[in-house]
């Protein structure tokens, strides 16, 4: 499994999970969506965490930085 998410995507997805779950909790009650919302903030969120995205993958996109071999 290589790693195919870079800082700024980590960063980004985190920010964006973080804020869904947020959504979710911020009356206290369960509006409509909620699991729509938190399915999707937790996947950002974990995805952030491994720095590997399967839907990266399989459209062949990487957004991690190539390492000089100086």
């Amino acid at each position: 499994m290589a790693r195919n998410v870079g800082f700024i995507d980590q960063y980004a997805r985190i920010l964006i999970g973080m804020a869904l779950i947020a959504y979710i909790v911020k009356d206290g009650s369960l509006g409509a969506g909620w699991l729509v919302a938190a399915t999707l903030g937790f996947a950002l969120i974990a995805t952030a965490f491994f720095s590997y995205c399967p839907l990266y993958t399989l459209l062949g996109i990487n957004t991690r930085r190539k390492s000089s071999s100086v």
